[in-house]
């Protein structure tokens, strides 16, 4: 089975959504001493919060807004974000993995996005900016780029994710929404934000968070939640009750301070969430109180969100450990919504490559909508010429637009754009990223095809690669050998343009791989 695999434009089937409106605006705040540049919204702001509408529950795409909150600086996708943010990386040839979330909200009919970003953010801005600005989002949508900024007020970058929300209410609250829907940006997954917010709504909860259903792997680092058998969350906890809370960042690194006195704090907070809890009977009678892992989405109301930002929890930076906690013990009413679909967290390059894998397989495919065209996956519409090929022999692979493949094999691979590929190239099992620009031809106008630069982007003539991810504009030479030949599970040889973790070899952003290297 052979995949070429075109853009799919956003504009696509969406004229329902209303007309397109809207262009990649700019905000400027300027004083003497510091520089804010905010992107713009499609209505100027004026002193007056506009009312809430009449109708008890409006449609999503007015009473709900959308934050995503971008990974931190200490990635688990190293070193593939050594130069660019986990939601900007490539996936499945033609996407990058914010494209997933956002594609989300736009098919649960949410089209008030902000993204707000702050650590190698500048390759994830451009693409939001340039793919989502104004088409498909209706005449009053946005998707609006909120980087980490300096004020009279705050003169440090974001100190976590509830830092970053807190410090950009007065932007969110211009319009009238009843939710927010709070997103990690670099996830792969497809839900209905509409049903969450359906549930959240019927249960008349404070705050409602997405959590795995039974059966699934519980990744502690987004907290584990305790439900009654109505899905109430009685407990939100990082780790077991044995072991300290640690401060864990949904984005951003924590201060040091909050590090140095959490300790304290949170065991203050869990005596009194405990006390609260033996209060109740309802944890220990309660023969269906079950554990499930959350999956970092939360809905929370927009009087109670302001509330534990500004006069709860006005110093709390994040929100799985300090935020949600504080909530449950101040009394509000949490519930969790359970999901049973796909869901991949990208917590490590292993699972990266894996989900890259699937998109190769159409048929039983864990995750399909790149292939769904009720629920589509949406990215930036490029202008790329066909993928020209050559002789090639192409088996169970995901092929970009705009490849030069010449006389090679591929197999189970996933090719991004602009690769080019030499004759004799044997390629299995692996994720090649692509490039930005075409350069052979360039090369050899120069005449530097047999100096010191002969080695252009892309894989060369007679080269292997098995099971291994190939970052963008890498230089890959001729009869080169990338296939772990020591069975190496994890090395670190970044002097040389590499690295192996949990068994895959890693080709580093513009790496230059000699002619007739083994690794």
């Amino acid at each position: 089975m052979v995949i070429l695999q075109l853009s799919l434009p956003i504009s696509m089937d969406l004229q329902k959504n209303g007309s397109i409106n809207g262009s990649a605006r700019i905000r400027r705040k300027r004083s003497s001493k510091f520089h804010c540049t905010l992107p713009p919204r499609l209505f100027m702001s004026n002193s007056q919060q506009p009312q809430y509408p009449n109708l008890l529950f409006p449609s999503t795409n007015q009473s709900v807004a959308a934050i995503l909150l971008e990974d931190g600086s200490q990635s688990k996708l190293y070193p593939l974000t050594k130069k660019i943010s986990e939601g900007a990386i490539p996936i499945a040839a033609n996407y990058r993995l914010v494209d997933a979330v956002v594609s989300n909200c736009i098919n649960s009919n949410i089209n008030r996005i902000y993204a707000l970003t702050q650590f190698n953010s500048t390759s994830l801005n451009s693409h939001l900016s340039r793919a989502y600005t104004g088409q498909g989002l209706g005449k009053e949508g946005f998707v609006e780029v909120i980087t980490a900024y300096q004020s009279l007020e705050d003169d440090d970058w974001f100190q976590g994710a509830a830092d970053a929300v807190r410090r950009c209410l007065w932007l969110m609250e211009e319009y009238p929404v009843t939710e927010f829907l709070i997103l990690p940006g670099h996830h792969l997954y497809k839900m209905d934000y509409q049903k969450i917010i359906e549930a959240h709504r019927n249960s008349r909860a404070d705050m409602t968070i997405a959590a795995l259903s039974a059966g699934r792997e519980q990744d502690p680092n987004f907290g584990i939640l305790s439900l009654n058998s109505e899905n109430q969350v009685l407990e939100f906890r990082l780790k077991s009750d044995s072991e300290p809370i640690t401060f864990v960042s949904v984005g951003f690194p924590p201060s040091s301070a909050l590090l140095k006195c959490y300790s304290f704090w949170g065991s203050s907070l869990r005596k009194f969430t405990s006390e609260i809890q033996e209060e109740s009977p309802v944890k220990c009678n309660d023969v269906a109180y079950r554990e499930f892992s959350s999956m970092g989405i939360y809905v929370i109301n927009r009087d109670i969100m302001v509330k534990l930002l500004r006069e709860h929890f006005p110093k709390a930076n994040d929100f799985a450990s300090e935020v949600i906690p504080g909530a449950i013990s101040l009394g509000m009413k949490v519930q969790a919504f359970l999901f049973d679909g796909y869901w991949e967290d990208m917590r490590s390059i292993e699972a990266f490559y894996l989900a890259n894998m699937e998109s190769t397989k159409k048929a039983d495919m864990a995750f399909n909508s790149f292939f769904d065209k009720k629920s589509p996956i949406y990215t930036l519409p490029r202008v790329l010429p066909p993928t020209h090929v050559t002789d090639a022999i192409i088996i169970d692979s995901v092929i970009g637009d705009g490849c030069i493949l010449g006389r090679c094999k591929i197999k189970g691979t996933v090719v991004g754009m602009k690769t080019r590929i030499g004759d004799g190239a044997v390629i299995e099992d692996s994720v090649i990223m692509g490039s930005d620009i075409y350069q052979m031809e360039d090369i050899r106008r120069s005449g530097m095809d047999r100096k010191g630069l002969d080695i252009p982007i892309g894989i060369g003539e007679d080269t292997q690669i098995r099971k291994a991810i190939v970052d963008k504009n890498a230089r890959i030479g001729r009869n080169v050998l990338i296939i772990n030949k020591d069975s190496v599970r994890e090395g670190n040889s970044e002097a040389n343009g590499y690295m192996i973790s949990e068994g895959i070899v890693v080709v580093l952003h513009s790496a230059v791989i000699p002619n007739g290297s083994i690794i």
